[in-house]
């Protein structure tokens, strides 16, 4: 099969690798139908997630069929349409119990496309298959059900559920990112007074207001000095992190009010400053977080009900063979308007959009 191979940092290649196989009983084959890029993708063939070994097939999101299973799978067969999931779970170690699945210490996690081969090729192999592929129901399309395999469930836990948000609430997210959007899509199932979105880009304020958010702002342009101004000098009472940057972190923290939620989704390189100095007396709540992704289930049945739409998300749209066009465009989000690009289809309905 072809796959996108890591070598080392910014060396990637579209190849042939051998073909996957089942290596324990609970694994199990998927082809790959759609597949799309992440920023920790980005993060990787930069060099800056060290521990992927030279190698990697990366990726850590699909939509696809299942070809093999294991002796042990019993939630899924051959030729079932699938969701892989982001993380990995073996359920039976302390944090699986716990539905925490992406601390999993069972030999799962976030494994997919970081310590073992992953999603952007064209079969993948999936362990603890019966805990991390989730059947699809034939309503919900391709284009939609990726979404589910990272960035919804990511936005919901990470930034919507830990960040506590509530009726009437003033949610400012920071960073309008195809992370920043889902939690702005997400936060909605609350019903929040107002959603104030915050980034650099033009477009990705656009798409924001698309997606449902009641303000946005240029960060650029004191956004702080406009959530004061909104919330009557009080603060928001939920602010999101998803630039992954120090000046985004310490900017939110300068946002919420006493007694608020900051809930960080970025992934942070860099250190970052907590002012405790200033923060303790707030009664300042501060969270960060992998995915679990136990929301999944939850979130499957409000796309297939229609009640949770995101497909506006997917900008541009390539056949596998273009996967390092697409990593291209994607890396380039800032010209190129990219918000999430998806790889896969057949050949009539594959479009690859303006560069």
């Amino acid at each position: 099969m072809r796959a996108l191979v890591f070598h080392s940092p910014g060396h990637t290649s579209w190849e042939e690798v051998p073909d996957p196989g089942v290596k324990d009983p609970a694994d199990a084959v998927v082809r790959v139908d759609t597949t799309t890029i992440c920023g920790t993708d980005l993060h990787i063939r930069n060099g800056d997630v060290p521990e992927v070994p030279a190698g990697t097939v990366l990726g850590h999101e699909a939509v696809g069929e299942v070809v093999e299973v294991g002796s042990d799978v019993r939630s899924v067969r051959p030729g079932d349409r699938v969701l892989v999931s982001c993380i990995s779970a073996c359920g039976r170690c302390r944090f699986c119990r716990e539905s925490r699945y992406g601390q999993c210490r069972g030999g799962a996690g976030w494994v997919l496309g970081h310590l073992i081969d992953g999603t952007q090729a064209e079969f993948v192999r999936v362990p603890f298959a019966d805990l991390s592929l989730h059947p699809l129901p034939s309503g919900v399309p391709d284009e939609e059900a990726i979404l589910l395999s990272d960035i919804l469930p990511t936005a919901y836990e990470v930034g919507v559920l830990a960040g506590g948000v509530r009726p009437g609430d003033t949610v400012v997210v920071v960073g309008a990112g195809p992370i920043g959007l889902a939690v702005i899509r997400t936060a909605q199932l609350f019903t929040p007074g107002r959603i104030v979105a915050v980034d650099l880009a033009h477009a990705r304020l656009d798409a924001a207001v698309a997606l449902g958010a009641d303000t946005v702002v240029n960060a650029a342009d004191d956004p702080e000095s406009l959530v004061a101004d909104l919330t009557d000098g009080l603060g928001a009472d939920v602010v999101v992190e998803a630039v992954g940057t120090a000046a985004a972190f310490e900017s939110c923290t300068r946002m919420v009010r006493p007694c608020g939620h900051v809930a960080n989704i970025g992934v942070h390189g860099k250190p970052a400053m907590l002012h405790l100095e200033e923060l303790w007396i707030r009664d300042v709540t501060v969270t960060t977080g992998l995915v679990d992704t136990h929301s999944t289930p939850l979130l499957l049945n409000l796309m297939a009900s229609g009640r949770l739409t995101a497909s506006s998300m997917v900008t541009h749209r390539f056949p596998l063979e273009l996967m390092e066009q697409a990593y291209d465009v994607f890396g380039r989000a800032a010209d190129t308007g990219a918000l999430k690009v998806v790889l896969g289809g057949t050949p009539h309905d594959t479009v690859v959009l303006p560069t």
